[in-house]
């Protein structure tokens, strides 16, 4: 089969290669993406959900940037809930239930219908490069499909083998084919792979399970979509349904114990680490042994499917095993199996060989995103391959690389993690990595990003029209607020009593009013317009004033942060020339080649000292323009003082 020049090929068709190709052919690049199978495409390998602690946020910036995975969710998501919901809103994340069968096909569907992108069905072999650079990649059948940018989003599939028990096979997930030529050339290119391990837990039959004696898991009665831009009107789309509780006992951790000699976890057959915070059932027990029980929720994977995802059971023991004490666990005493756990173990890049672009650095474009990036959950997958599309598009573009930062988005945080600090382990994002999470919030990605999206070209007019009429409904609420009171007479005093708040003592605007913890921002809006006390813009509104003082101490640590950001390394910077600099140091520096200040201070081992006196040499080699020498000059003073000190110290 010949193919014509593409500007861009995608490798995969899971999550990232979903919003890869999206990206570039939005960007207006003539775009290929190659999968095993089409039917694959946007499949939940694990869990049939969107979103979770600090994944939600994510999903709410790949949105705000254009990208598909939000509004895939709010067209076939069976149940929505906003987790943390009465913790602080920094910690507040959505997160949704899908019907497995239609995410997939709603994928589908919107990739062979997209403009600039061809969808083909293959398998690559092998890539085609000329001197350090990628000119397109050979499918195992002989064919060529040439390109000037190529996307690698190929999951769990490199080198990968799945195990249940002392079953060992070839795979990247139940039902397909591992890839093992791809991940053998990059070792002949000289390029970093690790080994991690993965894991699913089993899928029950629906009617063998007894629901009538589980706690039953609702999902919120005022459901809020994920995309900015989805209808409220026609949301949510589908009927949507209840999930359930229960718990591992004594007994089946007897049972599991009593069976590790079976593990090929335990006996050294799997040699990748698992992620930590994922753990599967075994490893549970073994970690914890002292815990009587552990929490499963049992979700089902579709409105139309007998199949139900086993939450919190990843396992790759027997299937004997399995049903051996599966049986034992409430509610799941007569449960049939549709699908037993296994594991895979599989190769990933080592990420700090990658740039900010997520292409790597030693060969021209050739880009990498998701799990093959060694992340873990689709929400991860998705954002990086938004990433490496929006730089392979813009490549193609002849236009400068595009990045986010730490101060602005969780994606920038991902990226930034996994180029300066690599991961050990299969990475996971939570809101305790972001510095700024107060600032980061999921009710405000589209504030933060969206005209970063408009001006790349990513957002279609209605969106941003959409936008800008989000912001002038939140203007008209903050307006409402500054410009209504309530009086110290016994009407207003009766009503704040019912709330339990404090008399007034003199006449307070709405918004000051609304500082006070106990009252909640559609209560002074129904006074005043019930309309507005309904709109999806009240979250931010009422944040934003009830945070106030402590935002306002965010935005200017991110304005110092941003300002360290703008001091910048040059790619073939001699660190040799900076006296003061040990060789440890100099070692970790030319290793990671960091982009800048901000990014070299992460770097585990490089001493605030050292970055001080790096500081100050760029500084110093740093042609001064007039308008900026009295802030040189004090960044000078500060960073001279700190030296001092640290010398001190020592």
């Amino acid at each position: 089969m010949q193919f014509h020049q593409n500007e861009v090929l995608v490798i995969g068709g899971g999550h990232a290669g979903i919003e890869a190709a999206c990206s570039t052919a939005t960007l207006g690049v003539p775009t290929t993406l190659v999968t095993l199978r089409k039917d694959r495409i946007g499949f939940m390998s694990c869990n049939p959900a969107i979103g979770g602690i600090a994944k939600g946020q994510l999903v709410r910036e790949i949105d705000a940037l254009g990208g598909r995975m939000g509004e895939a969710i709010d067209a076939t998501g069976i149940q929505f809930r906003l987790l943390n919901s009465t913790k602080g809103p920094a910690v507040r994340s959505p997160r949704a239930q899908a019907d497995k069968d239609l995410y997939a096909l709603f994928m589908l569907n919107l990739l062979e219908r997209f403009p600039n992108l061809t969808v083909i069905e293959g398998e690559v072999g092998s890539l085609k490069m000329s001197q350090n650079r990628v000119k397109g990649a050979f499918l195992v059948d002989g064919s060529f499909i040439p390109a000037s940018s190529v996307i690698v989003t190929a999951g769990t599939f490199l080198r990968a083998v799945m195990f249940v028990g002392s079953e060992r096979k070839e795979g990247g997930r139940r039902g397909d084919q591992a890839s093992s030529k791809l991940s053998e050339q990059l070792l002949s290119f000289g390029i970093g792979l690790g080994r991690f391990k993965t894991g699913t837990p089993p899928r029950l039959k629906n009617s063998s399970i007894n629901w009538s004696s589980l706690e039953t898991q609702p999902g919120d009665l005022n459901p809020r979509p994920f995309s900015f831009f989805t209808n409220l009107k026609d949301f949510p789309k589908q009927e949507q349904i209840s999930c359930a509780l229960t718990y591992t006992n004594m007994k089946v951790h007897e049972i599991i114990e009593n069976s590790l000699h079976l593990s090929p976890l335990f006996q050294g057959e799997i040699k990748g680490l698992g992620p930590r915070y994922c753990p599967s059932i075994e490893d549970k027990v073994v970690r914890f042994h002292d815990k009587e029980r552990h929490q499963i929720f049992l979700e089902p994977e579709g409105l139309s499917t007998e199949s139900v995802y086993v939450n919190g059971m990843s396992t790759s023991l027997p299937r004997e095993t399995q049903e051996k004490f599966f049986r034992e666990i409430p509610g799941l005493e007569a449960c049939e199996f549709l699908q037993f756990g296994y594991a895979v173990e599989y190769d990933y890049i080592l990420s700090h060989q990658l740039s900010r672009s997520l292409e790597l650095d030693s060969f021209d474009g050739l880009f990498f995103a998701g799990q093959v990036n060694g992340t873990s959950g689709y929400e991860e997958a998705a954002a990086q391959g938004l990433g490496a599309g929006i730089n392979a598009a813009l490549r193609s573009l002849k236009k400068p690389p595009f990045s986010l930062t730490r101060t602005n988005s969780y994606i920038g945080v991902l990226i930034d993690d996994l180029i300066i600090k690599g991961t050990s382990e299969p990475y996971r994002m939570f809101t305790s990595r972001a510095e700024h999470r107060l600032y980061l919030r999921s009710d405000n990605a589209d504030q933060r990003l969206c005209p970063i999206s408009h001006e790349l070209g990513l957002l279609s007019e209605e969106k941003w029209e959409k936008f800008q009429r989000n912001q002038e409904e939140r203007q008209k609420i903050r307006k409402t607020l500054e410009e209504n009171y309530l009086f110290h007479v016994e009407q207003d005093q009766k009503w704040l009593k019912s709330l339990h708040s404090t008399p007034l003592l003199n006449k307070t605007s709405f918004k000051e009013i609304l500082k006070r913890p106990e009252i909640r921002i559609q209560d002074l809006l129904f006074k005043q317009d019930p309309s507005l006390s309904e709109s999806p813009e009240v979250e931010t509104v009422e944040i934003e004033i009830k945070y106030e003082g402590y935002l306002e101490k965010e935005r200017k640590l991110i304005e110092k942060a941003d300002r360290q950001l703008r001091l910048k390394i040059p790619k073939e910077f001699n660190y040799r020339a900076v006296s003061g600099l040990s060789h440890e140091i100099i070692e970790k520096l030319e290793s990671f080649k960091p982009d800048g200040i901000l990014e070299a201070s992460r770097i585990s081992g490089v001493t605030p000292a050292a970055i001080a006196i790096l500081s100050l040499f760029l500084i110093k080699k740093t042609p001064q323009e007039p308008n900026k020498r009295e802030l040189r000059k004090q960044i000078k003073r500060k960073l001279l003082d700190k030296i001092n000190y640290e010398s001190s110290r020592n």
